[in-house]
């Protein structure tokens, strides 16, 4: 007897294994992989990362330079620019959808 279906299942199941442990080794993600065009212009008044630091009050042109931003003002434009409370809740958006494309969801 054979159920229909366990074949694509299983061919599901290996591939969200392999995807899950290429996430394993993921220390950094670079900002336009974790903000892509999509997220941005979902959940921002920008199109892209690069425009969203851009169009900041804020000089960025180093990570020491986006590091140094008071946390305060930084969600304060995170609140004024955004569909979201503070750049935390921005980011941990960001890190979910990341994960879900990334194991093939």
């Amino acid at each position: 007897m054979k159920i229909e279906g366990l074949d694509n299942l299983e061919k599901s199941l290996n591939e969200l294994s392999a995807n899950a442990k290429k996430l394993s080794g993921t220390s950094a993600i670079p900002f336009d992989e974790l903000f892509p065009p999509s997220f941005m212009r979902h959940h921002t008044d920008s199109s892209s990362i690069d425009e969203f630091l851009d169009n900041s009050p804020f000089t960025i042109e180093s990570e020491e330079d986006f590091l140094a931003i008071p946390d305060e003002e930084w969600d304060n434009y995170i609140v004024a620019h955004t569909d979201f409370s503070s750049w935390e809740e921005m980011q941990g958006k960001a890190a979910e959808d990341y994960v879900v494309k990334q194991l093939g969801f």
